[in-house]
């Protein structure tokens, strides 16, 4: 019996190739994206069992669509990685990073910059996870992947030595912030179940997220979202990790 594991905005950069790590490993993976059509093209790109759904975060009916469409063609969800995210709604290609990170800073962030993307990343995952997982509860090993950012840790930023310090802010980071909240709620809720629930941290990787100044690779970026996805039964529950750095402070 095959695995089920379904990746949300994984038409493309990291979520694709977690989509393609798991389908290495024999899984069937369905591709979540908000433009059906997006994900049945990236679907075609992945050797394995690779199946598309639409699936949008910031849509309860959406949502509640594929989990309805989930339940019905295998009855249960074994990995749940929410992994779509956006990082703003108005920086434009002529904006550098530094310009941009200041029009978003704490006196300066637009509050509707500020709800569309805490909706995505950190209202879409306790919506996604709520609506699935009643199907994850139905698997013997169950497992939740949030895809975090470093950018999100409030230790980190809090420390004067820390480098991006200067870049946090209510827009990106703070959404961060709060999925890494959500991520200890649920892995607290449901420790004595078994379902394990970690976040992760890919790394300042080249996507379309960040424009693709990045400068690690999608495969380094997907690493450890699958490594926490394929954790035994003796792997930790309520992490925030890097695969290379290990442990990251909340």
């Amino acid at each position: 019996m095959k695995t089920i594991a379904l990746i949300t905005g994984a038409n493309q950069g990291i979520g694709l190739q977690i989509a393609k790590d798991l389908a290495a490993h024999g899984y069937t993976v369905l591709v979540g994206s908000r433009d059906l059509a997006r994900g049945q093209a990236a679907a075609q790109t992945i050797p394995g069992d690779a199946r598309p759904i639409q699936l949008d975060v910031t849509d309860q009916t959406s949502v509640l669509a594929a989990g309805a469409l989930v339940e019905k063609e295998f009855g249960r969800l074994d990995v749940l990685i929410n992994n779509a995210a956006i990082s703003n709604i108005s920086k434009t290609p002529e904006m550098s990073l530094l310009e941009f990170v200041q029009s978003t800073s704490a006196s300066k962030a637009k509050l509707d910059e500020v709800r569309a993307v805490w909706e995505t990343n950190a209202f879409g995952v306790l919506t996604v996870t709520q609506v699935m997982l009643p199907l994850l509860r139905k698997s013997t090993a169950a497992r939740i992947v949030n895809v975090s950012s470093g950018a999100g840790s409030l230790t980190l930023n809090s420390d004067p030595a820390f480098a991006h310090r200067p870049m946090f802010g209510p827009v990106y980071p703070a959404s961060k912030a709060a999925m890494n909240a959500i991520t200890v709620a649920f892995a607290v809720e449901l420790e004595r179940e078994g379902i394990k629930v970690n976040a992760v941290s890919p790394g300042f990787t080249k996507t379309n997220l960040n424009a693709f100044e990045g400068t690690e690779t999608v495969e380094e970026g997907a690493a450890q979202a699958v490594k926490m996805a394929l954790l035994g039964a003796d792997g930790p529950t309520g992490t925030f990790t890097h695969a290379t750095m290990g442990t990251l402070p909340w």
